[in-house]
């Protein structure tokens, strides 16, 4: 009787180990989604950031091609192009 009385305090001892084990993976994990979810915020905002970046390098790159900087002049043409057969277009569906 007494091995079964030492067997069963053993279970509940091993029993209570797990449980504890549970409950400290348990937070271990909630602590790692709350991490998760904040990077994944921060590479939110970094992302937004950068498209703002390159935004204004192509606004920059734009106002030096409207500077007369030679590196941009070619690019300057194609883009007023573009703009002008944008207004034909438009005048176009206007007079019709």
């Amino acid at each position: 009787m007494s091995d079964i009385v030492k067997i069963v305090d053993e279970l509940e001892q091993k029993i209570k180990k797990m449980i504890s084990k549970i409950d400290n993976l348990e937070k271990d994990n909630q602590a790692l989604r709350s991490e998760l979810s904040f990077y994944h915020n921060r590479f939110k905002q970094t992302d937004l950031e950068i498209n703002d970046y390159q935004k204004q390098i192509e606004t920059l790159k734009a106002a030096n091609a409207l500077l007369g900087s030679d590196e941009f002049k070619r690019e300057t043409k194609v883009r007023i192009n573009s703009i002008i057969r944008e207004i034909d277009y438009c005048v176009a569906q206007l007079s019709e």
